[in-house]
């Protein structure tokens, strides 16, 4: 007994698709959508070439917050391999017509009509790797722009330009995309959480108990009307930059928990009081770079009220400096860093990157402050590093090692690891490919000219007087013998902690 029952060949599947496909289509185009006539073709016109997507990235960078920015920039980098992707490989692949615009009403079409291979649909491809990069990044963000991204791939069947199946293969391969420079540059939330060892802090039901001294000015007011409305019991001090040092000596005698907002240097001068005092440190970025709150797992009011109210803590390392100069009846210059101490041309890029990070990111100021430093470095600092005397361009200790990510900036996932993380810049002709080439890899780098290692303690000798020093964006004068090392576990540090600690 024979039969004529056989598997469906592969171009009868085909043509049942491309049928399938071309119903839909004529579906989309015969039917009349409100509004549709009105906004849909001039939104498919904005999205030409990533206008549209660019200034999105724009307004929502123009927010402020870190997470935004990030989101942005995650948004334009999965939309710029989205659409490398489709214009080397994805339209020279298929070679698919237009559709016919028989059945598309007139005022619906584009005034210029797309001159390339109908799939996939790039525009498509565009808007989908955007919205998927700003969700994995910020899923608020994403909900706001993923409405948006897909009334642009309605658009190109509304108006005629692609199939369906055009708009669903671009719309994948977006997605794909913003997935692809997630393997490259890790989310925040892929990343350990930092800061160990946990902590006793005590918890503050409504910030009772709380005094946090803050810095004047338009974001600060911002932030601490937020953490006012979450945490009614909280007392907060706004007060001019000048007058930080005495307020918190003040809220010092009557906390049971110090807090601060502003940037690095604010919070270095509150981890300094709270040292003293003995007391946990809550702490708030401001319109500055706030490199330990970022590190430490807070960036915004909502993330600090969580830890305070339930007393979520952790302990963590402080750097500590001192220069003393034999030579000048023994004086010395001592303090602490959380983030970063350096001398050479370090107190220079700190003073440019400090003055454009806000606008324009943390890695893209770090390059463009290398070269603009460039032109004006001066002959490179001589001293003595480890018993060896050498010319120095820069020398940076990090409180904590530093990991880079992929395409991402430096993080430190154990704030109480114990050690110094320190790069150095020999001196040499090469200086400006030398700070470019460290500014590039930050410390990933190990080669003649850019050296870092991990120390407990490092000793410099022979730091001429008036040598320039940067410390958590402060700047100091040092001289002599300098010595920089640890206190482990100093410091108390409220952040919000996981689920599983």
């Amino acid at each position: 007994m024979s039969t004529d029952a056989s598997p469906t060949p592969p171009d009868g599947l085909r043509a049942r698709l491309l049928a399938l496909d071309s119903r839909v289509f004529e579906a989309v185009a015969s039917r009349h959508w409100p509004g549709g006539d009105r906004f849909l073709p001039p939104l498919s016109r904005s999205a030409n070439h990533g206008l549209l997507w660019f200034a999105a990235a724009g307004a929502i960078a123009a927010t402020g917050t870190p997470r935004a920015r990030r989101a942005a920039v995650r948004g334009v980098a999965s939309l710029a391999l989205a659409s490398a992707t489709i214009n080397t490989l994805g339209k020279r692949s298929v070679r698919r017509a237009r559709p016919l615009l028989d059945s598309v009403p007139l005022m619906r079409q584009l005034k210029r009509q797309p001159i390339t291979t109908s799939f996939p649909s790039g525009h498509s491809a565009s808007a989908a790797a955007f919205a998927t990069g700003v969700a994995l990044e910020s899923r608020a963000w994403g909900a706001g722009v993923a409405p948006v991204a897909g009334a642009v791939a309605l658009s190109r069947v509304y108006t005629g330009v692609h199939f369906p199946g055009d708009v669903l293969a671009g719309a994948a391969l977006g997605v794909g995309a913003a997935f692809a420079v997630r393997g490259l540059a890790p989310t925040r939330t892929q990343l350990p959480a930092p800061g160990r060892p946990r902590a006793d802090a005590p918890a503050l039901p409504g910030g009772a108990g709380l005094v946090l001294v803050a810095e004047a000015g338009a974001r600060v007011d911002e932030r601490t009307r937020a953490l006012r409305e979450a945490l009614p019991g909280a007392e907060v001090v706004v007060c001019a930059r000048a007058d930080l040092a005495a307020e918190l000596e003040k809220a010092a005698g009557r906390a049971r928990a110090l807090g601060v907002c502003g940037g690095d240097g604010s919070v270095n001068a509150a981890a300094g009081v709270a040292l003293r005092h003995g007391l946990p440190l809550a702490v708030l970025p401001g319109a500055a770079p706030g490199h330990f709150a970022y590190d430490i797992g807070v960036e915004e009011p909502r993330d600090l009220c969580r830890a305070v109210e339930a007393g979520g803590a952790v302990s963590v390392d402080v750097g500590r400096f001192s220069a003393v100069d034999p030579a000048a009846a023994g004086t010395r210059t001592e303090g602490i860093f959380l983030n970063t101490f350096g001398v050479g041309v370090h107190p220079e890029l700190v003073r440019r990157r400090d003055r454009w990070a806000h606008r324009l990111g943390e890695r893209p100021t770090a390059v463009l402050a290398a070269l603009r430093t460039l032109g004006s470095a001066p002959e490179p600092m001589t001293a003595e590093v480890r018993g060896r005397r050498r010319p120095l361009w820069l020398l940076v200790a990090g409180n904590g090692t530093h990991h880079r990510f992929g395409l991402g900036p430096g993080r430190r996932l154990d704030l109480a690891d114990g050690l110094l993380d320190v790069r150095l810049v020999h001196g040499g002709r090469t200086h400006g490919a030398r700070l470019l080439t460290a500014a590039l890899t930050g410390p990933a780098l190990r080669s003649p000219a850019h050296a870092a290692v991990r120390v407990r303690e490092l000793r410099v000798d022979d730091i001429a007087p008036g040598t320039v020093a940067a410390y958590d964006g402060e700047f100091t004068e040092v001289r002599g013998t300098l010595t920089l090392d640890k206190l482990p576990e100093a410091l108390t540090v409220y952040r919000p902690l996981p689920a599983t600690d």
